[in-house]
């Protein structure tokens, strides 16, 4: 998984509320094979019409948001079913990063576990960067080590849960994150089997051989 440290990239405003899993990637997408991408469905029923033709006014569809790295939406982002299909979306798209004041539990996890950066800001900074990038085509620059968003010469601090922080920075999965504690856990069981030494199962020699 790639890494998260310092982004600077141009940033769509989404300026809506509980964007759910189903609008982030309808379900009758969710049938094709992840190897083709599932970019060009992200928000489908919201950037196009029923014949396939792009909502021209909708932030997504129009420069230079349609080349944007980072979104920048309202409360409860990613709420709704538990789809990982909806994260896979973004990332084919293109997106590094999703700012918003909250977002769906496990939409956040999925997320990160795809390399996603779930930023959380306060609501007020969070709609002072909407405003921002509807009025100008400023670039964002997301600091995953400060923990900071910073555009024309200001700054706002974002939240994301320690855990998360260090995955991103280094771009581990759960199993990656474990395996760095990996002395940690050997010296355990040592120091464990002394105090505790009918936990470990003892293989006895000549087990489970056959003889001939």
């Amino acid at each position: 998984m790639q890494p998260f440290q310092r982004l600077t990239a141009p940033a769509c405003p989404l300026p809506y509320a509980n964007i759910d899993t189903d609008q982030l990637i309808p379900a009758r997408f969710m049938k094709r094979s992840r190897a083709e991408g599932y970019g060009g469905y992200l928000l489908h029923d919201m950037r196009f019409t029923s014949t396939g033709t792009e909502i021209a006014d909708f932030p997504l569809n129009r420069t230079p948001s349609r080349n944007a790295l980072i979104i920048v939406a309202r409360r409860n982002f990613g709420a709704g079913s538990s789809r990982e299909a909806a994260v896979y979306a973004l990332v084919d798209y293109g997106i590094r990063c999703v700012i918003a004041p909250s977002f769906g539990d496990i939409f956040a996890s999925n997320s990160v576990n795809n390399g996603l950066l779930p930023a959380k800001v306060d609501e007020g900074d969070g709609e002072a960067l909407i405003r921002l990038l509807q009025e100008t085509n400023a670039e964002l620059t997301v600091d995953l080590e400060a923990q900071t968003i910073s555009a024309k010469g200001s700054s706002v601090p974002f939240a994301i849960d320690p855990v998360w922080r260090t995955k991103l920075l280094n771009g581990w999965d759960d199993i990656d994150i474990t395996l760095s504690q990996a002395d940690a856990i050997a010296r355990f069981r040592e120091e464990d089997s002394l105090i505790r030494p009918w936990v470990t199962p003892r293989i006895r020699e000549g087990a489970g051989q056959t003889t001939m």
